[in-house]
């Protein structure tokens, strides 16, 4: 897919949110107290590769660190943030735009097949932590 519509998808997916995410704290937070639940297996690679990759930025249990925000916030939610956001983010990078951390950069060493992966351990945390 070309890159600039690969952004262009990105930028209007976040636009239409624009009002609930201007809500958002810009300063780096945490979220204590994170339950992580029974994962499906399919989940439990995901955290592992998680914990391997993204834990450095946000956190062991998805709580966030002073380096990345966390995903267990509502504004990560699968209708403000598809999971093709989360793959765009993953193989693109992002460019900071509601938070103060600055860009996340391309996570290249991600294997493709681990991405979905990610994705189901970040969902059911979200879901364990009431975040639908």
């Amino acid at each position: 897919m070309n890159k600039l519509l690969t952004w262009a998808l990105v930028i209007a997916g976040i636009g239409g949110g624009y009002v609930l995410l201007s809500n958002i704290p810009r300063e780096p937070q945490r979220v204590e107290g994170v339950l992580i639940p029974d994962l499906t297996a399919q989940a439990a690679l995901g955290e592992a590769v998680f914990q391997g990759t993204c834990a450095a930025c946000h956190g062991v249990k998805l709580e966030g660190t002073d380096s990345g925000p966390p995903l267990v916030l509502p504004v990560y939610r699968p209708a403000m943030h598809a999971d093709f956001a989360f793959t765009l983010a993953i193989q693109n990078g992002v460019v900071a735009h509601h938070w103060g951390f600055g860009n996340m950069p391309p996570q290249e060493a991600i294997a493709a097949e681990d991405i979905s992966r990610i994705i189901a351990y970040v969902r059911e945390v979200q879901r364990a932590n009431g975040v639908k």
